[in-house]
């Protein structure tokens, strides 16, 4: 039995920015992690064949490489390996009418790709380019607080008088605003629209979801305005660099550790117990790492002792779940609709918003979706390290899925167990891509498929292969992430705290979570 200030149950990289801020605090940390490597979602290995190293989730870094804790520590940081590739062709979307649309961070070379389509359209991105850096001061500042009365006062109050309240009504209205129905408001391209409202299905918001403009919005901005941010030779780049940080600070990080229970003595988080049998005892916090689900009963086996915090944990809301395709490549894909689309970070291969939305509802159905939503990620056009010379890798993701299948909606697999589906549907999933990149299974050189049930076993905190750790919709959100009375990390047992995707701020690699939290114990 050992003795610490902080136990970590999961090394996830919000976990890992929490601990690394509290070892720096002079806490003595342990985080134990089931898996014998750290990370969580964020994690890059060698899927396919030597010397191809692959994203297994996250694959854009720009929220980390924006965040606070970056801000604060990007010197130990970069003393411990973190090193950023950064894109200039951001993302884009091909269509089956041969046409694409993309945004660079040279607003010329994308205002030019709009006036192409509608003078129009290029005149209101330029103008939602100019008022960007005003609307994103009160948006990265309301993500970026804690919930609380206190923070949100404070953002309410400067939202309100740097814009006035007309300006505030506005700034309120596109959070609870659809993608569609922005797009549709700013957007007369059917191709623009697509290309924007892709960005919601990475965060559980199909184009009529209200609550989900924001993130195309904000995506389609920051990339504009900064670019995006990739991690040099892989996504772990993050992970490696708090590692480093946290072990220097004295912390200590133990894998292939799974922990079993969370002890509690009089309503107080008090340690932890691994599935060896070791207990080890936690003086100030215990703080965990994973789903909601997997505290009452679980971790916590006789609950809580708050019979509604129990109920709202086993009725969190999981999204869809997805399949990750990892490909090596002998060379990038051919895109029919334009040589420059391989330059790009994300390709995404999306119809039109009615058919996401059909996608979404399909899923929804326990139906395989017959036109999935796919981003393709092409890492080695922006990192060339991640591949040996001259080859590439592709990150597919597939969006969005049910972890149980019901039928297909095309009517072409019978419903089965994901394990006996999966390389049938891998299969529909190429044929999508070939039907915009002819001749791409002749360069596959190997795959990966992880279906949504692998995505769980990999990291149980991805249930049902959702890899955004539940529903982003406004009822799982804000004030209610995980749960009412619950959005600051608290638990009803007292020293016991939960961080990650989970929690406020959600989903992305900000390591938001963890820092308020850290800041929240430890201070600034």
């Amino acid at each position: 039995m050992s003795e610490f200030d902080a136990i970590f149950v999961g090394a996830g990289h919000n976990s890992l920015a929490c601990a690394a801020h509290l070892a720096l605090k002079g806490w003595k940390i342990a985080v134990f992690e089931r898996s014998q490597a750290i990370g969580g979602a964020v994690r890059t290995a060698e899927y396919t064949l030597p010397g191809f190293r692959h994203d297994f989730g996250a694959m854009n870094l720009s929220l980390f490489a924006g965040s606070a804790f970056h801000r604060k520590y990007a010197n130990e940081l970069k003393s411990h390996g973190l090193e950023f590739a950064p894109v200039a062709d951001c993302f884009a979307s091909a269509f089956p009418d041969g046409k694409w649309f993309g945004v660079s961070n040279d607003l010329e070379k994308t205002a030019s790709r709009l006036a192409a389509f509608s003078a129009a359209d290029a005149a209101t991105w330029r103008k939602l380019v100019a008022a960007f850096p005003g609307e994103a001061e009160h948006l990265f500042r309301l993500l970026g607080s804690p919930m609380s009365a206190r923070a949100l006062a404070g953002t309410g109050w400067n939202l309100w008088r740097k814009k006035g309240f007309a300006g505030a009504l506005d700034t309120a209205r596109l959070l609870l605003s659809s993608p569609r129905a922005w797009l549709e408001e700013n957007f007369e391209t059917p191709h623009v629209r697509t290309t924007l409202a892709a960005w919601g299905m990475h965060l559980d918001f199909a184009p009529d979801i209200a609550g989900g403009a924001v993130f195309p919005y904000l995506e389609s901005m920051a990339n504009q305005s900064f670019g995006m941010v990739l991690g040099k030779g892989g996504a772990d780049t993050i992970v490696g660099a708090l590692a480093g940080m946290l072990k220097a600070a004295g912390g200590q990080i133990t894998t292939g550790a799974d922990v079993a229970e969370i002890m509690v003595a009089g309503g107080k988080a008090t340690g932890v117990r691994l599935a060896s049998g070791e207990t080890h005892n936690a003086n100030k916090a215990v703080i965990a790492g994973v789903a909601p689900k997997a505290l009452p009963g679980k971790l916590l086996p006789n609950g809580s002792g708050d019979a509604g915090f129990d109920a709202a944990m086993k009725k969190f809301r999981h999204a869809p779940g997805t399949m990750m395709i990892h490909l090596a490549m002998d060379d990038l894909p051919d895109w029919s609709a334009g040589a420059e689309l391989r330059r790009f970070a994300y390709v995404h291969l999306a119809p039109s918003l009615d058919a996401m939305s059909r996608t979404y509802q399909q899923a929804n159905a326990g139906l395989l979706p017959d036109q999935p939503v796919l981003v393709v990620g092409q890492p080695t056009a922006v990192d060339p390290s991640r591949a040996p010379q001259g080859k590439h890798v592709l990150w597919v993701q597939v969006r969005m899925l049910p972890a149980e299948i019901a039928g297909d909606a095309a009517g072409k697999i019978a419903p089965a167990h994901w394990d006996a589906v999966k390389d049938a549907y891998a299969e529909r999933v190429l044929d999508i891509i070939e039907s915009y990149a002819p001749g791409l299974r002749s360069k596959i050189l190997g795959r990966a498929t992880f279906s949504p049930l692998d995505l769980e076993r990999e990291n149980p905190n991805l249930v049902g292969g959702d890899q955004i750790c539940g529903s982003h919709h406004l009822s799982q959100n804000f004030l209610f992430r995980p749960a009412r009375s619950f959005a600051r990390w608290n638990t009803p047992v007292s020293n016991l705290y939960l961080t990650g995707a989970a929690t406020w701020p959600g989903a992305g690699t900000g390591a938001g979570s963890g820092y308020m939290l850290a800041q929240q114990l430890g201070g600034n």
